[in-house]
């Protein structure tokens, strides 16, 4: 049986997924690590907790989470990011930029990857890294 929660498809089968393919997935694999960070801080009621992911996944934070980790990827990293900012979406939110919503889904086709590759670790190296500079509430 095929363990969905664990992937590890070869590079070959992710490039052969569309670019907003990989950004479908990445979405749902970027709110999960979101929604995972809240609950484990904590001390929150679950309309905050939704507020909060909100927040974290919306393009425009999720462009600037992109900026932030641009200088840390691979190349092959790096491809992959560029693929999804590139990608020809029509629809984007009105609370975002254009520019802003193809940085996001950049990030998500990044994380969307990396996800059905296998390299949960690296997922979770980079997650760190946005989460790293927020804030204690």
């Amino acid at each position: 049986m095929e363990n969905y929660f664990s992937l590890n498809m070869d590079i070959s089968q992710i490039n052969a997924i569309s670019n907003l393919g990989l950004a479908h997935i990445g979405d749902g694999v970027f709110e999960l690590l979101c929604r995972s960070y809240l609950c484990k801080k904590g001390g929150k009621r679950v309309q905050n907790l939704h507020k909060n992911t909100v927040a974290m996944v919306k393009a425009s934070s999720q462009a600037e989470f992109a900026s932030l980790l641009l200088p840390h990827l691979a190349e092959e990293e790096q491809d992959w990011y560029r693929r999804g900012k590139n990608a020809h979406s029509h629809a984007a939110p009105k609370s975002a930029t254009k520019q802003e919503y193809a940085k996001a889904t950049g990030l998500e086709t990044l994380f969307g990857a990396l996800y059905l590759a296998g390299r949960l670790d690296r997922l979770n190296e980079l997650f760190h890294l946005l989460v790293a500079e927020e804030q204690p509430e």
